[in-house]
């Protein structure tokens, strides 16, 4: 086993790679329903909300894992907890082929993979990522989360093909091949929880009160960063509910997109093959989305990263409702670039922005307890949208509604106000005063 005080520096960056790497596969693992959608619709029949159901399923199981999950994640680590999330989502997909109900579709993409997946996905990582990083945390979070894109741009094609040559249930297989054989290992073996773990502080730098050790002085409020943040306490603030109202309807408006785009493109006069690669092109632009609003918001700010990634999701969606009466290859690419390159920014400060209101030894339990609100959106997205569309015959009101969950989701960031507890890199105030951008 590697042992990481020979690696002071590089630590920090060792953790975000492995982040990197089980990103691009769990995340794309369960995103992959958006592949196995059109084909499972056309063996079953079954009606589209009772089948896109099956994602919301796994949020609902999801947002009962996650408070577990938080508390969990400080007490164990990562090298404990993400391992159980891969073993039970390929559980799950090792049992989807079996699949003849929708029941078993619930039980097994829905409750296992998509449960299963959240020890390894966004929330996952954003529990213990944040810890190692303070001048450079929106970056390294950017970065972490980029594999998804790199995950997509490889997986996706290849998961297309394989779909149409042997079938959605070869897939499933081949998505627990890949799960158990890399990153089953990988996550026994590297990540830790906190720098302190392994004798460093944030950034790599050495130990609080060892030679060389440089202080990072962002606090803003410090009568708010002095409490020792409990879920009790959090609950008590209104900062507590903003953010959950703001990551609810964010991430209502991230997975209504990706679980139903897919069929909707067919529907629209895609062709199956263009269909796959625009889902996995929202992931390769996602790439630049993440790292760049990542470290943008190290400069301007969390809120500045989040209204421009819900912007860009309101564009998707203007996008959508206008490709059934114009579907060119430009607003094709409108829809994909403005999904990734901005709106796939949320996720590079979704923890940082946590964070920097309740840092703390208990910031797990309560950024565990907040992602409730992020999971519910998520389940409510896919199950709306697919109910609008099975009552009306149209997707028109449910990207509606995803425009309006946009703009709500950004003012209640705001609302948050992270700037007003800790300010980022760009904006620490110097002796003097003055704002030093570093």
């Amino acid at each position: 086993m590697i042992d990481p005080r020979r690696l002071p520096f590089f630590y920090g960056w060792i953790v975000v790679a492995v982040a990197f790497v089980t990103m691009g596969i769990g995340v794309n693992t369960r995103t992959a329903f958006s592949l196995l959608f059109p084909p499972i619709l056309a063996e079953f029949g079954w009606d589209r909300a009772v089948t896109a159901g099956a994602f919301s399923v796994g949020f609902l199981v999801a947002t009962a894992y996650v408070p577990f999950l938080g508390m969990a994640m400080d007490r164990w680590g990562p090298r404990v907890v993400i391992p159980i999330g891969i073993v039970i989502t390929s559980l799950g997909l090792a049992l989807a082929p079996l699949t003849s109900r929708p029941w078993h579709l619930h039980v097994t993409l829905g409750a296992l993979v998509g449960g299963g997946s959240i020890f390894m996905t966004y929330i996952g990582h954003s529990l213990f990522l944040p810890h190692w990083f303070v001048r450079r945390r929106g970056l390294a979070i950017g970065i972490a989360f980029s594999g998804v894109g790199i995950g997509s741009m490889l997986l996706f094609p290849w998961l297309g093909r394989l779909i149409a040559a042997s079938g959605w249930r070869a897939a499933c297989w081949a998505l627990v091949v890949l799960l158990t054989v890399v990153l089953l290992p990988l996550n026994v073996t590297l990540p830790r929880g906190r720098p302190e773990d392994v004798g460093l502080a944030a950034d790599g730098d050495p130990a609080a009160g060892t030679a060389g050790a440089i202080p990072v002085d962002n606090v803003v409020d410090r009568a708010w960063a002095s409490i020792d943040w409990t879920l009790r306490r959090a609950l008590r603030t209104a900062r507590f509910w903003w953010l959950f109202l703001g990551f609810f309807t964010a991430l209502l408006v991230w997975y209504m997109v990706q679980a139903h785009q897919t069929k909707y493109l067919l529907d629209v006069g895609f062709d199956g093959e263009r269909a796959a690669y625009a889902l996995g092109l929202v992931g390769l632009t996602g790439i630049v989305g993440q790292i760049a609003l990542g470290w943008l918001s190290d400069r301007v700010g969390r809120e500045w990263a989040w209204t421009l990634a819900g912007l860009g999701f309101a564009v998707c969606y203007a996008a959508l409702l206008a490709l059934p009466a114009h579907p060119s290859s430009a607003l094709l690419y409108v829809m994909i670039a403005s999904q990734g390159l901005l709106g796939y920014g949320l996720a590079s400060v979704f923890g940082a922005i946590a964070a920097e209101i309740f840092q703390g030894k208990h910031y797990g339990t309560i950024f565990g307890t907040l992602t409730l609100g992020a999971n519910a959106g998520a389940a409510f997205g896919p199950w709306v949208a697919g109910a609008i569309y099975d009552r009306t015959g149209s997707y028109t009101a449910a990207w509606l509604l995803a425009i309006g969950a946009c703009a709500l989701s950004v003012a209640a960031i705001w609302l948050a106000a992270p700037r007003r507890v800790r300010a980022v890199a760009g904006r620490i105030r110097t002796a003097s005063g003055g704002v030093a951008a570093r």
